[in-house]
């Protein structure tokens, strides 16, 4: 039997190493592909036989064992069906253990009379018990474990032990202001899931449907396909479809990252997640899990999963960081009053300032957050990250491989320019051309009639012969012999002629035997073409290379025009051949760097997918280029590769920053801590203090 895939919401969770560890644990039972998603509290995982239901009871009690109070919801549908409330308790909980933490000190000072100082001993107590008690239940739980490093039980025996060496106030301080650090660490990570969230809140949950009697307000998931449904003004469109009636301008910002309105009318597509300026009906053409917003959000979402190398360093260095720490807690504990004489109070007390700050949670929550915040931001510029995999290599670039058509063209032909003979005007050569291409569904044909833009007199025509892969042979009524085509056909009637330009490009007049001029017709490199090449050179990536099917002198037309090297174009490929030159760019860049290939989607996908990293251009609305690529421009915008590296390179800044700050912070409270330089106080803050700056340091990338 096939394995189902579940997923399901964890709530309550506030400790980043304790998700590690409960996905640790959940891999050692009978689940496969477990992947506990911290920053969204997201679990996924694939069991065989048993149902979503039978494994929520199973996960709860492994989960319990590790983080007491922690429950795992099933998510049906993609949502959490559980009522959301806000918590009171922590806040209540902080004020009163501070006030009681207050008044303790000022109680417990010698100057008072014995029973104030009775009173200040008794409110420190409550105010430790308070702020503390799910701390010292967790540790309870925790011994049954065996999981001595568990950071409840480590701040207990930090917190105990001060106590009973006589640093009473600072202990409770300590688990209060642990506590409030703990608040406002949940507080800052769930501020930064909303702000990605808020990126990627495309999908609407309600569509209006148009029925044979009245409008009714529905959940999106009630609509099939065929449906007609209505959106109103500055609403965004629910689903993909096609307009029936109505005209608008959308605003596709959040798929493509381009702010200019698009203009459609009846029988335009339209995709979900844009929005209209004006009221449209659409008939639906794709249910509500298979629309383009929900194959983005799905592409952003399952994109967490595929870790980078960073995030899998980190999980592996927080296995072994915290019982190290733990180890050299014991050390400093034990060495100096035994070896050497030293005061026990003073070391131990060195040893509890140390264990307060063993905790890894900085690194572990800040890393995945800084890169699930890159995947967001890409998103949110139209850029589709496959993984955070993804980010690490386009962070490492050492060539980019464009196709030419439809990805740096735009894939139409038109007329560029018209060069008459002596004697006539491009009026004359352009009509004569109109006239004899009237018949033809060559794309070459359908150019020059659009240049043209007048309705042929097809009366004029007396006789017409197309000749493959030459041109068009034709007579007029007034007894006049018109011979359009290339030059090959211009050579074949033996007409003489100013130049020979021996490509597709080129459409030579010949009027009763005498060349009356020529047509440049060509695919138009596009604007974002040009800045796409620039802004890669920029970005010190200087092997650009153009793989192409057409002939030699057009790839190296467009090539030069663009800035390419002429010994990196590629001209007359087969499918197969591009992948033999993206083979050899692999070769020679195997120590140097990821190859790029760019290319249009379908026609591409080989190549795509054999690249180090595979970019499909324009992948609005097409499951084929979504599914093959590592990366999906939505938009037909070249220079959208740039804006996806730079992104890539600030998301690999941060994740350094991170480490170091993370790191650094908490080595030298290690440090101070050793040397009797650092308090519990000051430990709290290398704790829970630098996550915070690590997390704040990851929205960065959101603004």
């Amino acid at each position: 039997m096939g394995q189902e895939i579940h997923e399901f919401s964890i709530k309550g969770l506030s400790c980043a190493n304790c998700a590690l560890k409960i996905e640790n644990s959940l891999k050692g039972q009978d689940f496969s592909n477990v992947q506990l998603n911290f920053t969204t509290r997201v679990l996924t995982f694939s069991c065989g036989e048993k149902g979503c239901d039978s494994h929520a009871d199973e996960i709860n009690v492994i989960i319990s064992k590790i983080e007491p109070g922690v429950l795992a919801i099933p998510l049906i549908g993609g949502l959490d069906q559980s009522p959301q409330t806000k918590n009171w308790v922590p806040i209540v909980q902080i004020l009163i253990s501070l006030i009681l933490l207050v008044l303790g000190i000022i109680l417990t000072n010698p100057s008072m009379t014995e029973i104030l100082i009775l009173t200040g001993n008794l409110s420190l107590f409550l105010a430790y018990l308070i702020a503390g008690w799910k701390v010292l239940r967790n540790a309870i739980l925790q011994l049954r474990n065996r999981d001595f490093t568990n950071v409840y039980i480590l701040m207990s025996v930090a917190t105990i032990g001060a106590i009973f060496i006589q640093e009473i106030p600072e202990a409770v301080a300590v688990m209060v202001f642990y506590t409030i650090g703990e608040y406002l660490q949940t507080k800052a990570i769930n501020h930064s899931r909303q702000s990605i969230s808020s990126l990627l809140d495309i999908r609407p949950d309600q569509a209006h449907l148009v029925t044979k009697d009245e409008i009714i307000t529905v959940p999106v998931a009630e609509i099939t396909p065929g449906d007609t449904i209505l959106v109103k003004p500055g609403e965004r469109v629910p689903l993909d479809g096609k307009i029936v009636k109505g005209q608008t301008n959308l605003d596709m910002s959040v798929l493509t990252g381009e702010s200019r309105p698009v203009a459609v009318e009846d029988g335009d597509t339209v995709l979900s997640g844009s929005i209209t300026s004006n009221s449209i009906h659409i008939q639906v053409t794709s249910p509500c899990f298979d629309s383009t917003v929900s194959r983005i959000l799905n592409a952003v979402e399952n994109a967490a999963k595929n870790k980078s190398k960073t995030e899998l360093f980190i999980t592996r260095f927080a296995r072994y960081y915290t019982p190290l720490v733990l180890v050299v807690a014991l050390v400093i504990a034990v060495i100096p009053p035994v070896l050497f004489g030293q005061a026990f109070n003073v070391w131990v007390y060195r040893a509890f300032v140390i264990l307060v700050i063993s905790c890894p949670c900085a690194l572990v929550v800040s890393i995945p957050l800084v890169y699930f915040s890159g995947i967001g931001k890409s998103s949110r510029e139209g850029i589709l990250l496959k993984g955070a995999n993804v980010i690490d290599s386009l962070n490492n670039v050492s060539a980019v491989l464009w196709d030419k058509t439809g990805t740096l063209t735009v894939g139409k032909f038109q007329v560029v320019t018209i060069v008459p003979a002596p004697d006539y005007n491009p009026h004359d050569v352009l009509s004569y051309a109109a006239l004899a291409e009237a018949h033809s569904t060559h794309p070459i044909a359908a150019s020059i009639r659009d240049a043209y833009g007048k309705q042929v007199d097809l009366t004029q025509i007396e006789e017409y012969e197309e000749l493959a892969a030459l041109g068009v042979v034709m007579k007029t009524t007034s007894n006049d012999s018109i011979v359009v085509g290339n030059d090959k056909l211009a050579h074949k009637v033996n007409c003489p002629h100013s130049e020979c330009i021996r490509d597709e490009t080129a459409v030579y007049v010949i009027k009763n035997g005498e060349y009356i001029g020529h047509i440049i017709i060509d695919d138009q490199i596009k604007d974002t073409s040009f800045t796409a090449i620039k802004k890669l050179k920029s970005q010190n990536i200087l092997t650009i290379g153009l793989l192409t099917g057409d002939a030699k002198n057009v790839a190296e037309r467009v090539g030069g025009e663009l800035g390419i090297d002429q010994t990196e174009i590629y001209a007359n490929l087969m499918p197969l051949n591009k992948l033999e030159v993206l083979e050899s760019y692999i070769h020679k860049n195997s120590e140097a760097g990821a190859v790029v290939f760019v290319g249009d989607g379908i026609n591409d996908a080989p190549v795509i997918a054999r690249a180090d990293i595979g970019v499909a251009m324009g992948g609005i609305g097409s499951d084929a280029t979504i599914e093959a690529a590592d990366l999906v421009i939505m938009e037909d915008n070249p220079s959208k590769l740039s804006d996806a590296i730079d992104i890539s390179r600030r998301t690999n800044r941060l994740a350094k920053q991170n480490i170091v700050l993370a790191l650094g912070i908490k080595a030298l409270f290690i440090l101070l801590g050793a040397m009797g330089l650092a308090t519990m106080w000051a430990a709290v803050f290398g704790d829970v203090g630098v996550t915070i700056l690590t997390v704040l340091n990851s929205l960065r990338l959101l603004k």
